[in-house]
């Protein structure tokens, strides 16, 4: 069971490299698909959020044995199912691919799905555990266009001025 608390750093680290190593491309994809936080996507804000959720995919890795190890986990898994499902809809959407939806469609949604229930049937988190883990790890995509439009609403600003 030890690999599978490391398995989200692993997932992370392959979809970031789709993203913006090959065959890359997505801060530009995802300006077009939302023009209105353009503003928002900028280089050091990328490089800032996934190296946090590089670290919060180690941080599972090293916290599998505390108390809160399986929690966490239940959280990332489903912050990553939640990017994946992002990536697989709006590829659906604008009929492009959007840099990160293999990665989603191979690793994200069956590591959300396999590694929930294996940790439901290990009996390492309870169900409301998982349902409060899901909630909070499925409500970053929401959190983030929220975050980015507020961004890209301050950006302009500061940038018409």
């Amino acid at each position: 069971m030890t690999l599978l608390f490391w398995l989200p750093l692993l997932a992370a680290a392959a979809h970031i490299f789709e993203e913006f190593a090959w065959p890359g491309g997505f801060a530009e994809w995802y300006r077009q698909y939302h023009p209105d936080i353009a503003y928002s996507i900028r280089k050091r804000y990328l490089v800032i959020v996934n190296g946090a959720l590089l670290f919060g995919c180690l941080s599972v890795g090293i916290d599998r044995r505390t108390v809160l190890g399986p929690a966490f986990f239940l959280t990332m898994v489903a912050l990553l199912f939640g990017n994946g499902v992002f990536h697989i809809f709006a590829s659906a959407r604008t009929k492009t691919y959007s840099p990160g939806t293999i990665t989603s469609a191979l690793l994200y949604i069956p590591l959300g799905v396999i590694g929930s229930s294996a940790i439901l049937r290990g009996h390492l988190a309870s169900v409301p555990t998982a349902i409060v883990a899901a909630l909070i790890g499925g409500s970053y995509q929401a959190l983030s266009l929220a975050n980015h439009r507020r961004r890209a609403r301050a950006l302009a600003s500061t940038t018409a001025a």
